[in-house]
């Protein structure tokens, strides 16, 4: 099954909103959050539903995603230069790995401005949220003066589709006008297939020898961390708690979403988030992913990277974080899924 590969980027996302920049107070490490609804006012829920994450070759990233991190990686297409591959959740979130194949490709403007900033290399600079009730929400953002784009649908001819008859597998939106330090779009499923053996093809590619579950957290970094919670908390998304990540040296909010977390962050003093933001500028700099045995999920690691991990007490909980950022321009970390009784 494809996703729309954020062909979101179908429209011209126009550069990141000019913000200025604000001070805030440090804030120490928030304990693990409730799970609740993550806004108020917006209609219906939304949540984090995926990253796009761009390597400089498909094959290096995705080895780098099995081998090295113990995740189930399934096949994408190659549409216009630009290949795709997953890593799906058992919550149906999922990471998108994305490399260009051939020289010149069809880039849409939002493909072409994510590979300007990260200059051929791997990174995250777009994320996306997934909502239950997208034209609704798109009304809501729209009247408290955000500027969203028309929605966008999978095409009739979608190969991974259920043919005629059937709504689009997916609708989305982005935005004319980015309101975060990146690039954010909204996106809507149509039910999945009922036939057997695509329910039991698509429950096979969400396991993972590393027992991941789920991606439940998204890290924006940027030199303003009060800002991006301010834009959220005008879309909607006020639960929001300070939060330091000691592991990268920053600080700033976790802004909850419907479950899921959107931390964004600056840095807090020299360390990786400063280098990160001089090297780079605004990113996405990690992601949490929620795993049900932590220790296996740990030596996996451990062997692949060849070295020897420290855990501690995070924002969501038991976790350790996963030495990626050479290999995938981002951060891993890996924490205790928590079940509900």
């Amino acid at each position: 099954m494809n996703s729309p590969s954020v062909r979101l980027r179908i429209m011209a996302m126009a550069a990141i909103t000019a913000l200025d920049t604000a001070s805030m107070s440090s804030g120490a490490v928030a304990s693990p959050p409730e799970k609740q609804t993550s806004a108020t006012g917006m209609p219906g829920s939304a949540r984090l539903d995926h990253v796009l994450l761009w390597g400089a070759d498909m094959d290096h990233t995705t080895a780098v995603m099995a081998v090295k991190l113990g995740f189930q990686v399934r096949p994408g297409r190659d549409p216009a230069g630009i290949a795709n591959r997953y890593v799906r959740m058992a919550d149906r979130s999922f990471i998108e790995l994305e490399a260009l194949t051939r020289p010149n490709p069809g880039m849409d403007p939002g493909s072409k401005s994510d590979q300007d900033l990260l200059h051929g290399g791997a990174g995250v600079r777009t994320f996306g949220l997934g909502s239950d009730q997208l034209d609704q929400a798109r009304d809501f953002l729209k009247g408290a003066g955000f500027a969203p784009t028309d929605i966008f649908s999978a095409p009739a001819n979608d190969p991974d589709g259920q043919g005629p008859g059937h709504p689009p597998r997916w609708r989305l939106f982005a935005f004319d006008k980015q309101p975060l330090s990146s690039f954010l779009f909204f996106i809507n499923y149509a039910p999945p297939p009922t036939a057997a053996d695509r329910i039991a093809d698509d429950a096979a590619a969400r396991v993972h020898p590393n027992t991941a579950q789920s991606l439940d957290a998204v890290w924006l970094l940027s030199a303003d961390a009060e800002t991006d919670r301010k834009q959220l908390a005008k879309m909607g998304f006020t639960h929001a708690s300070p939060v330091r990540l000691a592991s990268v040296a920053a600080r700033g909010y976790n802004v909850e979403a419907e479950g899921t977390h959107v931390f964004v962050l600056q840095p807090d003093g020299p360390g990786v988030a400063t280098d990160a933001l001089a090297g780079g500028g605004p990113q996405v700099l990690g992601v949490s992913v929620a795993v049900d045995n932590l220790p296996r999920a740990r030596r996996w690691v451990e062997r692949g990277y060849e070295t020897t991990l420290k855990g501690y007490s995070g924002p969501l909980g038991d976790s350790f974080l996963a030495p990626t950022r050479g290999d995938l321009g981002l951060w891993v970390e890996f924490h205790a899924a928590v079940h509900p009784n």
